[in-house]
């Protein structure tokens, strides 16, 4: 973690340089590679060390997939995670062993080792993209008594008294934003709908609970994009991994998921003690997280005149 901070990259052979200046960098990469072979994660307790680290009890949860390719090989990972202040917390991802999206029983099986592990009621709402739609995976929903706001195709198939026709035909009047007064059969299931035009598009939302809310939390759905981000381009460089077995792939996501909780952490912390600014467009001039990454790095890399800054950091850390 202390190497990827510094090298701000999963490139093995960059971490290796940063790993232990006493040993050749040679060394460091088989220990790496040892590392990603052998070492055991216990990934629940990982799960439960990331949500202590949230001050909240009722959880937004977010479901997406980020996938690339590495020459013929797909990496795939669907994710599970937590909507927090502008960002998302990883919690739980699984490697999907194929290219595209993800089936019903992925997700469930995703789902189902979450609400084993913390229960269902702290759940506030499940809220997801055009993915993640369909009669099975919204009944699985409904059956677990979980909230949900899932955006849809234009194109659904809306059951009426006159047969079947694509949902957008229920909105072709819509000035700007807009709730159906009953609830509507869709994927085979009576759910509320709500949509709003955007340009010549419209989002259309499907939730089992109350329509008015479906904008205000859908649009959580994009913090777990932000997370994606760390871990790539504005953090460490996920895409230039050349792992490729599955698990260790889930192995260096976990460690991913540590380093940038910390990050996040010590962001806040930093915030708290010197404000970030915020920007004509009403923004920080940089995230919660790259503002605790930097810090962390900075610290890292001068650590000769900086240990009592390290020793604070720790203790933010280490909840003393």
């Amino acid at each position: 973690m202390i190497s990827l901070i510094k090298v701000k990259t999963v490139n093995l052979t960059q971490v290796a340089l940063a790993l232990n200046p006493k040993v050749h960098s040679d060394s460091n990469y088989r220990r790496l590679q040892r590392f990603f072979a052998d070492f055991s994660f216990d990934f629940d307790t990982l799960s439960r060390f990331m949500i202590s680290l949230l001050p909240i009890q009722k959880f937004i949860l977010t479901l997406d997939r980020t996938n690339w390719k590495l020459g013929k090989t797909n990496i795939n990972l669907l994710v599970l995670a937590i909507s927090y202040k502008g960002i998302a917390f990883p919690v739980m991802w699984t490697f999907l062993s194929k290219r595209g999206n993800s089936d019903t029983s992925e997700r469930i099986e995703l789902m189902d080792r979450f609400i084993t592990r913390f229960g269902r009621t702290c759940i506030q709402c499940l809220v997801a993209d055009r993915e993640f739609i369909g009669d099975e995976w919204i009944g699985y929903l409904r059956s677990r008594g979980i909230v949900f706001y899932l955006r849809i195709r234009a194109n659904a198939k809306i059951r009426t008294a006159r047969g079947e026709r694509h949902i957008r035909q229920s909105f072709k009047h819509l000035a700007v934003k807009l709730s159906l007064p009953t609830p509507k059969t869709i994927y085979q299931q009576r759910l509320r709908v709500a949509a709003i035009r955007l340009n010549d598009e419209y989002l259309i939302i499907v939730t089992n609970h109350s329509p008015e809310h479906a904008f205000y939390y859908y649009r959580e759905c994009w913090q777990i994009e932000t997370l994606f981000g760390a871990f790539k381009s504005r953090g460490f460089d996920f895409e230039v991994t050349h792992l490729t077995h599955s698990e260790r792939i889930e192995k260096l996501v976990a460690l991913l998921a540590i380093t940038f909780a910390c990050a996040h952490r010590v962001g806040e912390w930093i915030h708290e003690i010197k404000p970030l600014k915020i920007k004509k467009h009403k923004r920080l001039a940089k995230s919660i997280f790259r503002y605790g990454l930097d810090y962390l790095r900075e610290i890292l890399v001068n650590i000769q005149s900086k240990s009592s800054e390290l020793e604070k950091a720790i203790k933010v850390l280490s909840c003393t």
